[in-house]
């Protein structure tokens, strides 16, 4: 640990211990006396940390000001690691003691009415800035309390940022644009962190003005910049175990607030069920995302999910009504270097028998992105419908 960081830390505690005792303490002074032989700029960097110990987050507060950071990762007081461009990396940064990041814990949950103790160790959360975060402690965590905080941009990714990151090619993100505004629907699949809602959010840049769109999430992440947005977000239950407003309800009422399209920011459970309900009775060109490992397996995954609903229809209606609701997929991954990529495109097509057909239109993963022949294509000849060559 720094040795700063230490006598910051140190200096808190003394600054509680005399608070307690009912002194009162001038703050300034009492730190230039305790800092003993350090110049005037490092008594000035020892008060700055004592201040961040204090009112924010401690010795996160330099991380979340970076902003070339995008997720904190804190593996217990002394293991704290960022990303930053798709790579892991560990900080010297670290916390005092367990107690010191229990209490970091409690600063950021407070103000949002949430809290975690050895009853309810778990907690999801979503800070004022819209960023996310969550937190496990002992004794699910065996190494002491984990907090994850997922920053927020301001500004999220359009298309044309995706093709200068290189996450997909210039032909691609004008074939995806021309099928949002066409009304195809797309699940957008991958890994953990393979940045799914990036790339759902710069899809939906391509809705056209003048429809009603509803976006539902757990914890509210996109920025669609249209006019007539409707954005709701799951609600946990309260300390008590009431009051909670899952994924699935919000997609049901969604239903009966005409929307032109829903996007889910992430389907996750049952709601699957009533979301392919929706794309199969007017609800086309809808935008979601998925935890899968391909497109083939994002379909299935989708299949499993809806059965979860509990209400007893056979696997094959369900295959079906998979096959029906999905026209493309989308498949994104988080490459060894860092960089996010779209690794494939495939439409789905159903068959005779219920069976879904997943073919692939496209092809990002090493060497050149190329097209594959897409004779009989569905989604293509919709596009050409709609008046769309590409350029």
């Amino acid at each position: 640990m720094d040795p700063f960081d230490e006598l910051a830390a140190a200096l808190r505690q003394r600054l509680i211990a005399r608070a307690r005792a009912g002194e009162d303490v001038d703050v300034r002074a009492f730190l230039d006396a305790e800092a003993g032989a350090l110049t005037e700029a490092e008594r000035a960097d020892v008060r700055a940390r004592v201040e961040r110990l204090a009112a924010g987050l401690g010795p996160l507060e330099p991380l979340l000001a970076d902003p070339e950071v995008d997720e904190v990762m804190v593996n217990g007081p002394g293991q704290v690691w960022v990303e930053r461009a798709g790579r892991l990396e560990r900080t010297g940064v670290a916390f005092g003691s367990e107690r010191e990041l229990l209490h970091a814990i409690e600063r950021i949950l407070a103000p949002l009415g949430r809290r975690v103790d050895e009853a309810t160790p778990l907690c999801d959360a979503r800070l004022a800035d819209g960023s996310r975060v969550n937190v496990v402690i002992p004794p699910l965590a065996l190494e002491g309390p984990c907090l994850t905080i997922r920053r927020f941009r301001p500004r999220g990714f359009s298309l044309g940022d995706l093709v200068a990151n290189g996450t997909l090619s210039a032909s691609l993100a004008e074939f995806l644009s021309a099928c949002v505004r066409a009304r195809v629907t797309i699940l957008v699949c991958g890994g953990t962190g393979s940045g799914k809602t990036t790339t759902l959010n710069a899809l939906s840049g391509a809705i056209p003005a003048g429809e009603r769109i509803v976006t539902i999430e757990d914890a509210a992440e996109l920025q669609l910049r249209q006019e007539h947005v409707v954005r709701l977000e799951a609600r946990p239950p309260s300390l008590e175990g009431r009051g909670e407003v899952t994924i699935r309800d919000l997609v049901r009422n969604a239903l009966r607030m005409r929307p032109d399209r829903i996007v889910v920011g992430e389907v996750r459970g049952a709601e699957a069920l009533d979301l392919l309900v929706a794309l199969n009775t007017g609800h086309a060109g809808s935008l979601t995302t998925l935890h899968a490992n391909s497109p083939a397996d994002a379909l299935r995954r989708l299949e499993t999910l809806a059965l979860m609903a509990g209400v007893g229809l056979p696997h094959a209606a369900v295959r079906e009504q998979a096959a029906r609701a999905v026209d493309l997929v989308v498949h994104q991954a988080r490459l060894p270097d860092g960089t996010r990529r779209v690794l494939a495109v495939a439409e789905v097509l159903p068959g005779e028998d219920g069976e879904a057909e997943v073919r692939e239109l496209y092809r990002g993963d090493g060497g050149r992105p190329r097209w594959r022949a897409t004779a009989g294509s569905a989604v293509l000849a919709r596009l050409r419908e709609a008046g769309w060559a590409p350029s």
